[in-house]
Parts: structure tokens; sequence; C-alpha cells
């Protein structure tokens, strides 16, 4: 397949994202195996190409798709042709990886529709963004490739507004919080987060407190930043960490796992330009654990 390019000044591997129906890490994959060729030369992923540039992709180039179609209840809260909104619920990982490559979210997708963009990478079918395991709520899920790239821009300049509601150990004096706290990997256990001045990124949370129990907090809370376990790990900062929280709270959970839901998510359709606002309301089991707290 030949491609005469019309724009300027584009990463080779983002243009090829944009205009071919290739996921970006097949592309790269592509590139380094010498299978897309520019100007009948070998480039790298960043080189920037020009107007009238030619690039050739051969044929051939083998795209392995070990991702199995299971059936799943999917709780839907909308889809059209270039997107999908999910309501996940607790207990559910969102795509496959090491030592797990089932009953993930993307799993009950594939088996849904074929429909998905590529992901960023092959086990990440139209996932643009991630909650964790435990964590329950909305998901927004990319039907089209272009779509994709809108949405991953949209989540980088902060333009999808994403509320959480949790409850937290303890009782919260102020009725407003912002906790503006660098988080990054923490040394002595990879698999957690920690706040930290060492190899770290800005994370600002934004709390309100919602309703006030004997010995626990009921908030809702706003990401200005969307790093990795955020939430939680800010409200363990605070010294008010989320109730049933495996990782990063010192009491024993029970499977359900930490008090924490995706309840709010508003956006401009990146395609149609349609303002969207979804609310979905916590887990029964959530729900009947704070009313009996009444």
């Amino acid at each position: 397949m030949k491609i005469v390019v019309k724009e300027d000044q584009i990463r080779l591997d983002k243009y090829l994202s944009l205009n071919t129906e290739y996921s970006r890490s097949l592309i790269l994959k592509m590139i380094k195996d010498g299978y897309i060729l520019v100007n009948n030369k070998k480039e790298k992923p960043s080189y920037l190409v020009c107007f009238d540039d030619e690039i050739d992709i051969k044929d051939g180039y083998i795209k392995e798709d070990n991702i199995n179609a299971e059936k799943m209840d999917l709780e839907i809260i909308y889809e059209d042709e270039y997107l999908m909104v999910i309501n996940k619920p607790s207990g559910i990982v969102v795509h496959p990886g090491a030592g797990n490559h089932t009953n993930t979210l993307v799993n009950g997708l594939k088996y849904y529709t074929d429909n998905l963009s590529d992901g960023e990478d092959e086990t990440r079918p139209g996932i643009v963004h991630r909650i964790d395991k435990d964590t329950s709520g909305l998901l927004l899920i990319a039907k089209t490739n272009k779509c994709e790239e809108l949405l991953s821009e949209m989540f980088k300049k902060h333009t999808i507004n994403r509320e959480y509601i949790a409850l937290v150990h303890g009782v919260i004096e102020n009725d407003k919080v912002k906790i503006d706290a660098p988080i990054g990997r923490d040394t002595t256990n990879r698999k957690q987060m920690t706040i930290t001045s060492k190899n770290s990124k800005e994370a600002i949370t934004h709390l309100t407190v919602l309703k006030r129990y004997k010995k626990f907090t009921l908030v809702k809370l706003k990401l200005e930043t969307g790093r990795t376990h955020q939430i939680r790990v800010h409200m363990k900062y605070i010294n008010h960490p989320i109730y049933n929280d495996p990782v990063y709270s010192n009491d024993k959970a029970t499977e359900f796992g930490q008090f924490l839901h995706s309840y709010s998510m508003s956006f401009i359709h990146p395609i149609t330009n349609v303002e969207l606002s979804f609310k979905v309301d916590v887990p029964t089991y959530f729900k009947e654990f704070i009313d009996s707290l009444e």
C-alpha cells in the first residue's frame, strides 16, 4: 500500500495511526522490521513526514490477536458508532496483562462487538483510559482509531470531567480539600504508588464532603490530573484511606475492594461535538453499607 503525504511536520508513527487502520504499537513494529519505508528508505518512528513524501507499507505483516472473546454482561450506558460508555462493576480488570488474559472487560467487549479501536497496544482494543480492578463506574470506550486519538488528547488536556464517590476512614473536618502532592512509584514496593519528590508527576485531587458518619466520611472527588492510583494514594496521604482498600489501608478488606466509584462523566463528543453527561449510582453493596451507617 502506498500513501502520499498531504501534511507537514507530523511524526511518522502518529501520521500512520491517524491515516490507516493499524494501531500505533503495530506501526512501531512494522517500522522496526522494515515493512514501512518513506521514499524507499527506512526511517525512525519520530521522522517528521513532509508534504508529498511517499510511504510504502509492505503486505504480509502478521498481526497476532490472542485476546479471546468471552460472553459478559455489559452495562452499556451510552453507545454510538464512535464510542461507548460502560458502567464497570467492581472486581473486573479492564484489559489483559501479565498472568491475566481472561475475564477482563476487553474480553467481554471483543464478544460484544468487532468495532473497537486498536488501543495503545494489541491487548487494549477500545481502551482510552483505565480504572482499577476494584473501582466501579463509568469508563469510556473508543470504537474507531480516530475517536481514540481525539479522546486521548482530551484526557491529556483535562477536558473530560470525571467525579468519583468514595467512603473513607475517619471524619474529615473541612468541607472542601485540595490535595496537591506528586505521585511516583514506591521504591520499596513496585506494585504501589506513593507521594514522593523523586521521579514523580504532579497530582491534584479536589475533595468535597458529602456526608459525615461516626467513623467514616462520604466524599466526592474530582481529578485535576490522572495518575495511577491517584485518589487512593492521596486519601492515604491525608490519613483518610478509602474504606476496604486492600492496598492502601491497613484494615482487612473483603473481595469487593475499595469503596471508590466513578459516578459522573461529562465531555464534548470528539466527533459530533454534542455535549454528553452521564451519572451512575454506587453499586448495591456500597449503598447498603453506607445505609447501615445511618
